[in-house]
C-alpha cells in the first residue's frame, strides 16, 4: 500500500493558508468524473453495438471492463508511485492520461483501438484516486479534514448518478463518440485547475514493488480472459483452459512474491486477519452483484422495455437514490443489532433482489422493475459499511490506509468480475435461443433487434423473449455466485460485532450505476 495511506490523518502537514484555495471542489470534481464514466459506459452498450465497429458479445464485455480492470489493478501501485514521484504529479498526469484515453476512444477505428483508450482512461483514474485524497488531506486546515473527506466520499456515488443522466442526455442525440469527446475538455479544465490550486507535498520514500504489480496486473487480467472468451472460444478450448491456468499460476506467484517483498503492494498476511478477510470479499461481492446489476438494467430498459437512452438513463435514478438513502439506514442498524446481522441480509437482499429481476419480461410494470432494484440497494446500503468497517477495524491504527486501499483494490475488482460473469452468461444464453432467421451465435441483442426490422413482428417477439430469458440466465448465475461468497463472507464474522462503526471511510470507485 502507499506510505501515505500508513499515516494517521492528524499527521498529514496541511500547506500553508491562503495557498489551497479551490482544493476541495476540484479534486471532488476529478473524482466524479473518472466515476461517472464506469455508469456512462452501461448506457452506451447499444450503440455500440449497432456501430460501425461491429463489436462481439465478448468484444462488448471487454470495452466495458477493460476501464475497470486497469482501474482496479493500477489503483494500489499507483497511490505508491504518486507517494514516491509526488502526488501532485500523479494527479495531473492521471487527468492528462485520462483525456488521451477519452480521445483514443472517440477516435477509434476498431474495438483494439477503443479497448486501448479504454485503458488509458482506466490509468489514469488509477493515478488521479488516490493522489486526490492525499492532496485533499494535505490542502485542507486539521478542523476540516472530517468534513472534506465526507464531501470527497459522496463525490462517488454522485459521480455515478451524473455518469446515468449525462450519459443519457449526450446518447439521446449524438452519436456515442460523443461521450468520449465529453471526456475531453472537462479532464483538460480540471487539469488547469489542478495545476493552480493543488498544493505540492514532499514525497516519501515508498516503495513500488514493481514486479508484485506486474503479478498482480497479468493475473488478473489472464483470470478474466478466462471468463469473458469462454462461451466464444470454448470453456474447454486450449485458450480458455491456458487462460485459467495462467492465472491460478501467476496469482500463487504473486502471493509467494509479495511474502518475500519488504514493501508489498498487496501484503497477503493481512488476509490472515478474519474481519479483514472476510469484509475484503464482502466488499467484493457487494460490487459483484450491483455491477452486474448495472451492466444488465440499463440494456434490458433499452432492448425489452423500449426505452430510449435518456429514460434508460433517468429509470436508474431511482435505483442510485435508495443506495444513498439505504446506506444511511444501514449504518444504524448496524450500531443496534451488529455486523453479523446486517452484513447477512444485506447480501441476501442483493442475491433476492435479482433473483426478482430474472423473473422480469418485457411485459413487466416499470413500477415493479424499479421495486426489485430498491430491494438490491437495500441490501448494498445494509452490508457495505459494515464491511468496510470490518477491513479497517482488523488493523492496527497506524495502518488504517491500508484497509482504506484494500477496500478500493475490492471494489473495483469485484465490479470487474461482475461484469464480465453476468455478461458471458448472457452471451451464452440470447445466443442459444435466437431464431435461426435472425442471427446465430455471437450475434448481439442490437443486431438481432436490427435484423428484426426485416423479419417482422413475430421474429421480434422472438428475439425479445430470448434476450428476457438470457438476461434471467445472467441473474441467476449472477445470485448463485454471490449467495456462495455470502457463506464465507458469514462464517468470517461468526465473532465479529460491530457495536458503533464510523463513518465509512471514503473508496475509490462508489456502487452508483
Amino acid at each position: 500500500m502507499t506510505a501515505s495511506a500508513d499515516l494517521p490523518t492528524d499527521a498529514v502537514t496541511s500547506a500553508p493558508p491562503g495557498k489551497t484555495r479551490g482544493v476541495l471542489p476540484v479534486m471532488c470534481a476529478s473524482v466524479m468524473t473518472v466515476q461517472s464514466l464506469v455508469a456512462a459506459i452501461n448506457l452506451a452498450i447499444p450503440k455500440l453495438s449497432a456501430s460501425s465497429l461491429h463489436p462481439s458479445p465478448t468484444g462488448l464485455l471487454w470495452i466495458v471492463d477493460s476501464y475497470v480492470i486497469v482501474f482496479a489493478a493500477l489503483l494500489v501501485p499507483a497511490g505508491a508511485l504518486g507517494d514516491r514521484l509526488g502526488r501532485k504529479g500523479a494527479l495531473l498526469s492521471g487527468l492528462a492520461l485520462f483525456a488521451a484515453g477519452g480521445a483514443v476512444s472517440a477516435l477509434a477505428p476498431d474495438v483494439a483501438v477503443l479497448l486501448t483508450g479504454r485503458a488509458l482512461a482506466g490509468a489514469g483514474a488509477a493515478l488521479l484516486m488516490p493522489a486526490s485524497m492525499s492532496l485533499l488531506l494535505h490542502g485542507v486546515p486539521a478542523g476540516r479534514r472530517a468534513a472534506a473527506v465526507a464531501v470527497w466520499g459522496a463525490s462517488q456515488p454522485v459521480g455515478g448518478v451524473l455518469g446515468n443522466t449525462g450519459g443519457a442526455l449526450i446518447l439521446q442525440y449524438l452519436p456515442w463518440r460523443a461521450l468520449f469527446w465529453v471526456y475531453v475538455p472537462v479532464a483538460v479544465i480540471l487539469l488547469v485547475c489542478a495545476a493552480y490550486v493543488a498544493p505540492r507535498p514532499a514525497r516519501t520514500a515508498a516503495g513500488l514493488d514493481v514486479p508484485g504489480s506486474a503479478l498482480l496486473v497479468t493475473g488478473s487480467v489472464a483470470l478474466l480472459f478466462g471468463i469473458i472468451e469462454g462461451p466464444a472460444r470454448g470453456w474447454t478450448s486450449v485458450p480458455g483452459l491456458a487462460a485459467f491456468a495462467a492465472a491460478a499460476v501467476v496469482l500463487t506467484g504473486f502471493v509467494l512474491t509479495e511474502l518475500r517483498t519488504g514493501q508489498p503492494v498487496l501484503d497477503p498476511r493481512l488476509f490472515r486477519v478474519r474481519e479483514v478477510r472476510s469484509g475484503t470479499v464482502g466488499v467484493a461481492a457487494v460490487f459483484f452483484g450491483m455491477f452486474a446489476l448495472f451492466y444488465v438494467h440499463a440494456q434490458f430498459l433499452q432492448y425489452a422495455k423500449g426505452f430510449s437512452p435518456l429514460e434508460a438513463g433517468f429509470g436508474g435514478l431511482p435505483l442510485a437514490t435508495g443506495i444513498v438513502v439505504a446506506t444511511r439506514l444501514g449504518l444504524r442498524l448496524t450500531d443496534r443489532w451488529g455486523a453479523r446481522w446486517t452484513v447477512s441480509t444485506g447480501l441476501l437482499l442483493v442475491a433476492a433482489g435479482l433473483l426478482l429481476l430474472s423473473t422480469a419480461t418485457g411485459a413487466t410494470p416499470f413500477s415493479l422493475l424499479t421495486a426489485y432494484t430498491l430491494v438490491t440497494a437495500l441490501g448494498n446500503g445494509l452490508a457495505l459499511p459494515a464491511l468496510s468497517h470490518a477491513v479497517v477495524s482488523g488493523l492496527p491504527p497506524h495502518r488504517v490506509g491500508v484497509g482504506s486501499g484494500l477496500n478500493s483494490a475490492a471494489r473495483e475488482f469485484g465490479s470487474a468480475l461482475g461484469v464480465a460473469v453476468v455478461g458471458t452468461a448472457i452471451a451464452t444464453g440470447f445466443s442459444s435461443r435466437l431464431p435461426s432467421a435472425v442471427g446465430a451465435a455471437g450475434t448481439t441483442p442490437a443486431e438481432a433487434f436490427a435484423a428484426t426490422a426485416r423479419a417482422g413482428n413475430q421474429a421480434r417477439a422472438a428475439v425479445a423473449e430470448a434476450f428476457s430469458h438470457a438476461v434471467a440466465v445472467g441473474y441467476r448465475v449472477t445470485a448463485g455466485v454471490l449467495l456462495l461468497l455470502t457463506l464465507v463472507v458469514i462464517a468470517g464474522m461468526r465473532r465479529t460485532h460491530v457495536s458503533k462503526p464510523p463513518t465509512p471511510m471514503p473508496k475509490a470507485g462508489g456502487t452508483s450505476p
